[in-house]
């Protein structure tokens, strides 16, 4: 399910893009898959909602290390970010995940811990969903996408499709999305890695899609919602 991904797997994309559902669905393959230690960061500082840090109970009870705000506080919410945040970096026993704000303006936090990646060590996956509307076309995509590089100054290595409408989703989203994200991939000459789905929507998708599929389950959304 997770191939040739490299240690340092930082997941970006634009608001609403479902990206921290993927994160939190890729950290915990991950914690299935590998021996040694694993940890997520969350680095969004920008959007006040659907955060990884929410799951942070959760996530440690699973062995995974959960790096956040540097304010530990009850009922504080203040945009800081720890320097623990390159540790996993520096540390090749660590595969790592980093849960990246949204858009340039939620990339920029990376900014100060740049100089600790391996650049040759890193993907840098942007999450598509088709039904939004600033990247519901190729152009919009590749619009998100090149601020996004200009500010972290890395490039983006993979796509993943998360077209969804949350509980309303259908497989014609994730076909919509599947199209989308091989038109962008064609333009700019970079792999769909993962089409993301659940379970229930798995079985009613085309061979071609299924084979890149990554299954997940709504952490983030409880069930009232």
């Amino acid at each position: 399910m997770i191939t040739n991904d490299k240690r340092v797997r930082i997941i970006t994309g634009h608001y609403g893009s479902g990206k921290t559902e993927f994160a939190i669905n890729y950290v915990l393959k991950l914690r299935e898959m590998v021996e040694g230690r694993v940890a997520i960061s969350d680095l969004d500082v920008v959007n006040p909602y659907f955060r990884s840090r929410e799951k942070k109970s959760f996530l440690q009870e699973k062995n995974i290390r959960v790096i956040d705000s540097s304010i530990d506080g009850r009922c504080v919410d203040v945009p800081a970010l720890s320097a623990e945040v390159t540790a996993p970096m520096v540390n090749e026993d660590y595969s790592y995940v980093i849960d990246l704000g949204g858009d340039h303006v939620g990339s920029r936090a990376f900014a100060r811990f740049a100089g600790s990646l391996d650049k040759e060590n890193y993907d840098l996956l942007f999450v598509v969903n088709a039904n939004r509307e600033q990247t519901a076309t190729p152009e919009g995509v590749i619009d998100h996408m090149e601020k996004i590089e200009q500010t972290t100054g890395l490039k983006v290595t993979g796509l993943i499709n998360n077209t969804h409408l949350v509980r309303e989703t259908t497989a014609e989203d994730v076909i919509k999305g599947h199209e989308l994200s091989k038109k962008v991939s064609k333009l700019k000459n970079i792999p769909l890695r993962y089409t993301a789905c659940t379970e229930s929507i798995l079985k009613e998708l085309p061979e071609e899609i299924k084979e890149s599929v990554f299954p997940i389950k709504l952490y983030m959304r409880e069930d009232w919602m």
